[in-house]
Order: structure tokens, then sequence, then C-alpha cells
């Protein structure tokens, strides 16, 4: 019954510390702020960060919400990330400690002080701390419609629609990853633009990387036809880092390797075992879109680049099978163009362009295989 009757209690602090936390009165010095963070040289990092600052020196608070954070430690977090039911969840860290951080990595910080009224500040404050203390802390990421940007994005639209002019209008999804990844992150670029499939080709209709919001932010006016973002301060200048050119992440070593590829498919055993390689990335492209729940990466058209088809046309005889594997390599050879009607106006056209020179060429070694007489 003791035992009992202390959970009772602890029950009872619990609850009613979350209502006192998640509903602290700001002070009219108050002042809510989204902190927009430059991009860093690892992947995850490239796009750059969003989070948002609550300032009250009244009430000696000064915490930033991070919606980006992630534990690499979770069970199978690759097959979840590409799954698309990686769990993120909301932190919270002191702002001294969320500069020095990147102060530490010499990445840019801009802070953009929103110009609110009392009642909205107020509203974003128990929201992100009604947030924080209950089951939505947790939240399933995607790509473009479920990150830290637009979490923080969603809070401050409720309160004040952010105008979605920014740099980036009128470009599609794939075209705006695409420039985020041109220094030292060639493969990294290759790779995405092979998993993304015909969705990413969409014009962008929302704010989705950390610069655009804070674009639409400088752009949005109040009903009062005032600037939403009231300052906007330098809070930290990027660092340059001499990283050095990567030859080995680069144009070149992938040309050298289409070369070595196309020398591969001179001999039979060479174009064979490309073909079941081929064959293999038509698969997995196929299981990827079947499998994962990220809308980036249905309907990929890469399926038509890398054919499952592939597989059969390397295992089956010239001599026994010859019509089959003729009809085979046609129907891939169509594939191929249709392929290139689809991606000749995409911006990623040029990466594509020597992998369909080497499927090409080694579907000619194999139809040249095929004897022309009886």
């Amino acid at each position: 019954m003791q035992s009992f009757r202390a959970l009772l209690i602890l029950l009872f602090i619990s609850l009613s510390t979350f209502k006192t936390f998640a509903q602290i009165p700001l002070s009219h010095k108050a002042e809510i702020s989204v902190l927009t963070c430059g991009p860093g040289n690892e992947l995850y990092s490239v796009f750059g960060h969003t989070a948002i600052r609550i300032f009250d020196p009244a009430k000696n608070i000064n915490t930033v919400y991070n919606f980006g954070t992630f534990d690499f430690d979770t069970p199978n977090f690759y097959p979840k990330f590409v799954k698309g039911d990686l769990q993120y969840f909301v932190s919270v860290a002191s702002y001294r400690d969320f500069i020095y951080e990147y102060q530490y990595y010499g990445r840019d910080v801009y802070e953009q002080t929103l110009n609110l009224t009392q009642y909205q500040k107020q509203q974003i404050a128990d929201e992100l701390n009604g947030i924080l203390f209950s089951d939505k802390k947790y939240y399933t990421y995607k790509f473009i419609n479920r990150n830290c940007t637009t979490m923080v994005a969603d809070i401050v639209n409720k309160q004040v629609p952010i105008s979605l002019e920014n740099s980036d209008s009128g470009k599609t999804y794939r075209e705006i990853i695409y420039s985020y990844l041109q220094d030292n992150h060639f493969y990294e670029n290759l790779g995405i633009n092979l998993l993304f499939g015909y969705k990413t080709d969409n014009t962008s209709e929302k704010l989705f990387l950390p610069k655009e919001l804070m674009e639409g932010i400088s752009n949005t006016k109040t009903k009062s036809d005032k600037s939403l973002a009231k300052v906007t301060t330098t809070i930290v200048e990027k660092t340059e880092l001499t990283t050095g050119f990567s030859f080995i992440n680069s144009f070149y070593s992938y040309i050298i390797l289409a070369l070595l590829l196309l020398i591969l498919t001179i001999k039979k055993a060479g174009y064979n075992t490309y073909l079941v390689f081929a064959g293999l990335m038509g698969l997995l492209f196929c299981f990827v879109s079947l499998y994962s729940s990220h809308n980036e990466l249905l309907l990929n058209y890469n399926i038509l680049l890398f054919n499952p088809l592939f597989i059969i046309i390397a295992i089956i005889s010239p001599k026994k099978r010859k019509t089959l594997l003729k009809r085979l390599i046609y129907i891939s050879s169509s594939l191929f163009v249709v392929y290139l009607a689809l991606t000749i106006t995409k911006i990623h056209i040029w990466l594509m362009l020597p992998l369909l020179l080497v499927n090409s060429v080694a579907l000619i070694r194999k139809m040249k295989a095929i004897p022309t007489t009886n």
C-alpha cells in the first residue's frame, strides 16, 4: 500500500511538473527566434540545420529546440533510414552550448528574431514544451516532408504564414538537392540521383531546407505589414576550412572507373559479370521502391537503366537461346531510349551518361556473341 501511494505521489508530481513547465508564462521581454546553421562536411549536415530559440532574460530562459536529433546507435539504423521509419526526436540545449558546437565546426549561424505578439510567442513556447513532454517528441523522418526545417516552419506557420518565395523558387526538388552536393560529394550526389525517383523532379512546393526557410521568413510580412524577421544577426561566421580537392570523390575518378568497366566488358566473363551486377542494381532499386515509405524513392526510372533483365541476358547461352536473347537485348535497348527521353532535360543526365555508355557496350558485346548462323 505504501509503495502504491508513493507511485501515485510520484505520478502527481510528474504531471504537475509537466503542466507547469509546458505552460511557463513568458515575460514581455521574451523573444522567439529561428536559428539557421550553414552546411557541414558530413553528408547528414551538408544541407544545414534549423532550430528555434526562446530567450526570456526575465525568466532566465535561453533555450534552443532541435527537431533534427537522431541516434546512430539505433538498432538497424540504416535499414530503418532507407525504409523511412527511423525515429528522430526533439531535444533541447542551452543557447551557449548550441552556439559553441557550431563555432567548433566552423559553420555559419544566423539568427532571425521574429516580430510576434506576446500571445503568439506564448503559443509557440507552449507548443514546443508540449511537444518535448509528449509522444510528439518523436517523429518519423522524411527527406523532404518532415525534417528539422519543416517542423520549425510548421510551428511558425500557425502564427504567421511564411512566404514560399526564396532563391530556389521554381526549381525541382532534385535540382535543389543537387546544388548542395558539388564540393567533394560527387559519389553521394550520384548515389542520391540513382535512388531518388520521379517525384523529386516535381517543382518544389514547400520550404524544406534551412536556407529556404531563412529566405522565406525574410520575405514574410505580418498582418500589421511588418517584416516577420524583426532582426537578422550573424552569430557565427563560417571558418574557411581547407579540406582540399578529393580526386577519389570526384568526376575524374568516376570517368576512370567507367573506362575500366569498358575494358572489362571486352572479355566474355567481363561483360557477363557486369550485366549480372547491373541487373542486381536494378533489383535493388525495385526493392527499395517497394520497401521504403520515402516518397522520394518511389517511381525510380533508373530501373530502366539498370534493368533486372540483365541477369537473364548474362546467363543465357548465345548459342542455345538466340531468339530469346535477342528479344531481351532489344527490349533493354528500347528501355534505354525511354530512359534517355525521360532524363535528357534533367540536371543529373551527365552523371548517368557514363553508366548508359557502359551498359550499352555490355549489351552490344553480348549481342555480338550470338552466332549469325545455325
